[in-house]
């Protein structure tokens, strides 16, 4: 008897059966004479494409493992951030929205197809670990990342507290990957930071846009009433609650819109305006933003760009502005929807495009040339004192050791403007915007 051959390098099954199902002009969904094929032809398509899966595939699966695939394969093509919850996915989410949970305190996304750190959250595991936005993350222990969906690798590093993950990330200009092991914990995270720069100057750090933001930067004006200007810290902030995001920026415009969020459905758009009443409308403000500014910090500082509420320095924000939903398609699992996007009173989308700073400063320290000589009168006998012991290796009678003076925890000090320059540079504007404002 002669052997039936298939096609076996062209992809096509090695059976006459299989052969004649794949020529059946009833297996694809006709279309019209303009290319449209109507709803009953495309599921009678998707019915036929299961079947076959299900018979002809060279491992047995059920037809609920085959149905979840079909829908993770959908919603992963949708967008990066639309996805299928599984039961374990759904459990997780729950946990992770209504607990503690042990992790490394990092929000990531996808971009471009590659599992990207938005950023890592002040204090947690990731952050001591020295993770940076913008790093891509090649291996999750010894599993690849590429095709692995968001929610299969938010699952992967979670896990329980003081248990060990290792990273492998691919980080610009690293000339190869460098591998990170990270312990990880209970996250926790304290959402403000209030300090002073000098005495007339606020400096807010927001981590995250948790439900105490708006509470917190209200307690610290109020704490601070003699401040003349305010730092918005934003950069490597993911994000977080809409509502928290929108209440900020009422906090410092009066009127017009805040954001917008467009969809298909008309019950799902809404516009978010500012109120008069409560806003801080005087105090200049600079805000502070990088790559891993994200969602809520990118409607704050994009809203008070529009507004000319405030001066944006840094480098251009992430560029996530659109709206998820979580659907439950029955009690174990659901969808992860995008259902609509964010936009600026300007009418502008942050997706895919971000914020762009009206002052772009890459993050570096600042160099400053040390002139020993440029000191204080009342300081140079006591320099002159140290320059001598120097030279006779023993110390000059009548010269005291000095132990430095133990540093402020709330005050950002000279030294730490000279290592951070996206800061110095946003107070340099800001003072220029407190003389400005007082000479009017």
């Amino acid at each position: 008897m002669q052997k039936k051959r298939g096609f076996i390098a062209a992809g096509f099954l090695s059976t006459a059966a299989a052969l004649t199902l794949m020529a059946s002009p009833t297996l694809f969904a006709k279309s019209d004479a303009n290319g449209t094929v109507s709803k009953l032809e495309a599921l009678t398509k998707f019915t036929r494409v299961i079947s076959t899966v299900e018979k002809y595939y060279v491992d047995e699966l059920t037809i609920n493992e085959i149905i979840n695939k079909a829908i993770k394969g959908l919603m992963t093509n949708l967008d990066a951030h639309s996805s299928f919850l599984d039961a374990k996915s759904f459990r997780e989410m729950k946990i992770q929205t209504s607990g503690e949970f042990g992790g490394l305190g990092v929000t990531v996304g996808m971009r471009d197809g590659a599992l990207t750190v938005i950023a890592p959250l002040e204090g947690t595991p990731a952050y001591k670990a020295g993770l940076k936005a913008g790093d891509i993350i090649l291996k999750i222990n010894d599993k690849s990342t590429l095709n692995m969906t968001l929610d299969e690798a938010v699952s992967l590093m979670r896990g329980k507290p003081k248990t060990k993950i290792i990273l492998t990330i691919v980080r610009k200009n690293e000339p190869k990957p460098i591998v990170v092991t990270i312990v990880r914990d209970i996250i926790k995270i304290q959402s403000v930071y209030t300090k002073k720069v000098g005495k007339d100057i606020l400096y807010l750090r927001i981590v995250s846009f948790d439900k105490k933001v708006v509470k917190g930067i209200k307690k610290a004006l109020t704490e601070n009433p003699s401040a003349k200007g305010l730092i918005i810290d934003l950069r490597n902030n993911p994000g977080g609650l809409l509502d928290q995001a929108v209440g900020s920026v009422d906090l410092f415009v009066d009127h017009g819109i805040i954001v917008s969020q467009k969809g298909r459905v008309k019950s799902e758009n809404e516009v978010y305006k500012a109120h008069k009443k409560g806003t801080y409308k005087a105090i200049p403000i600079v805000v502070l933003v990088n790559g891993g500014s994200a969602s809520a910090s990118e409607i704050v500082s994009g809203s008070l760009q529009d507004h000319k509420r405030a001066v944006i320095v840094g480098e251009k924000t992430f560029g996530k502005g659109s709206v998820q939903i979580i659907m439950p398609i029955d009690k174990n699992e659901a969808l992860r929807l995008t259902i609509a996007r964010y936009y600026l009173p300007s009418g502008r989308t942050i997706q895919n495009v971000g914020v762009t700073p009206d002052i772009t400063v890459h993050f570096g320290k600042v160099t400053v040339e040390e002139d020993h000589f440029s000191i204080k009168e009342s300081e140079l006998k006591e320099h002159l004192k140290t320059e001598l012991e120097k030279i006779d290796g023993k110390k000059t009678s009548g010269a005291e050791e000095k132990k430095p003076a133990p540093k402020k925890k709330n005050v950002i000090s000279k030294k730490d403007l000279l290592n951070d320059n996206q800061l110095k540079e946003g107070v340099d504007i800001l003072r220029a915007l407190i003389i400005t404002k007082e000479s009017k």
